[in-house]
């Protein structure tokens, strides 16, 4: 078996070229014959499709990404078989998907998600997002490493940490967590929130809109954010520094984040839904906050990044589900248990080390990997 696989390369911090770098990890350690590609390098795709001839060729990103990980392969005569990401809704390439013979998801949710807007069910397959286990593990607060960011963050050692990473705090659920620590600030020992962002505009405005929510929360003092670029060298450690990684995402189409606190043994709480059915057990690795909203749309604009030469108005009926929120009391509650009870923080921690080497080990997703393609498409 030989796979080209295209994705952002070389690749960056960011969550889909992690995915795509440690699939391809993933297979060459398996013994495939595997090669990466910028999804967008049109040049340098054929000269891959020219001199290695691929079996497959496996874009990961989202159906936005359909004319450069379905349609350029296809126009060389190459087999595209893309690993999507939900988002939004997939308006105007669902002929070109359905015409595939094969998608790859990565959660029930996102394979729920497709069905929904009209992409036939037999075509789909469930691949979930690997971990690297071997950087992800259980540190001690005394490691130096770890030592080294908690100085660098200013964190207080008296303090029990919470942790939220996400390009944007917001949409990894940090403000329904922030309402829960301001309810339950009485109730549980000291601590601090520490929520991990992405430099950008987009970023910053919704930064202050949170800030803004800790001051009148009155939690301002306990909340840090930390907006810089950093590699996936730091993540380990940034995660073995806290105590809890909170995350009840409002969308969420595998929780990468999510995985990893769990893979260095933290306990987290996520939220009820979406892919967090597949990779969290509610009471066994994690607990799952309810869902208490769910956010609808009835139309919507789409343009070109959707396939439409000009922008489009949809209407949806039934409503177009966009997002969630979780539940603020369920938040509080677990918050409460997690944070007056270090025993069951150290078993949920360790269960869910168990579950993340065990099923989503990037080595695990590769063969899984082989084992699809082979039986779908019959290639060796």
């Amino acid at each position: 078996m030989k796979v080209l696989l295209l994705y952002e390369y070389p690749p960056g911090p960011g969550g889909l070229a992690t995915q795509g770098d440690l699939l391809l990890r993933g297979l060459r350690q398996i013994g495939v014959e595997a090669h990466a590609v910028g999804l967008e390098s049109a040049a340098e795709k054929e000269w891959y499709y020219h001199w290695f001839r691929p079996d497959l060729v496996v874009g990961v990103g989202f159906w936005g990404h359909a004319p450069d990980i379905i349609f350029h392969p296809q126009q060389h005569g190459m087999m595209a078989v893309p690993w999507l990401v939900a988002d939004g809704y997939i308006a105007n390439y669902r002929d070109a998907v359905n015409d595939l013979p094969l998608i790859l998801v990565t959660s029930r949710w996102v394979k729920e998600v497709y069905i929904r807007d009209g992409i036939n069910s037999d075509i789909i397959e469930v691949l979930p997002v690997g971990c690297d286990t071997d950087a992800f593990v259980p540190r001690e607060l005394t490691d130096e490493r770890v030592s080294a960011v908690r100085n660098a963050l200013g964190l207080r050692t008296e303090r029990l940490t919470l942790l939220t990473v996400g390009g944007d705090a917001a949409s990894k659920g940090a403000q329904e967590v922030m309402q829960a620590l301001a309810q339950v600030r009485d109730q549980v020992p000291d601590w601090q929130y520490v929520c991990k962002v992405w430099p950008q505009p987009r970023t910053s405005r919704q930064t202050a809109r949170d800030l803004a929510l800790a001051e009148e929360l009155g939690i301002a003092d306990r909340v840090i954010y930390v907006s810089c670029r950093a590699s996936r060298n730091y993540m380990p450690y940034l995660i073995a520094a806290c105590d809890i990684y909170a995350a009840p995402s409002r969308l969420d189409g595998f929780g990468m984040p999510q995985m990893e606190a769990g893979a260095c043994a933290k306990p987290v709480i996520g939220i009820r839904a979406m892919a967090m059915l597949d990779t969290l057990v509610h009471e066994e690795t994690a607990l799952l906050a309810g869902v208490a909203e769910e956010i609808r749309v009835t139309q919507k604009w789409f343009g070109k990044e959707a396939g439409y030469r000009q922008w489009r108005r949809l209407t949806f009926d039934p409503p177009l589900v966009t997002d969630y929120r979780a539940s603020v009391p369920d938040i509080a509650d677990h918050l409460v248990r997690l944070m007056n009870d270090a025993d069951l923080r150290a078993r949920l921690g360790a269960a869910a080390r168990r579950r993340a080497v065990e099923h989503f080990d990037y080595r695990v997703v590769a063969r899984r990997f082989v084992e699809i393609v082979s039986a779908r498409l019959g290639v060796s």
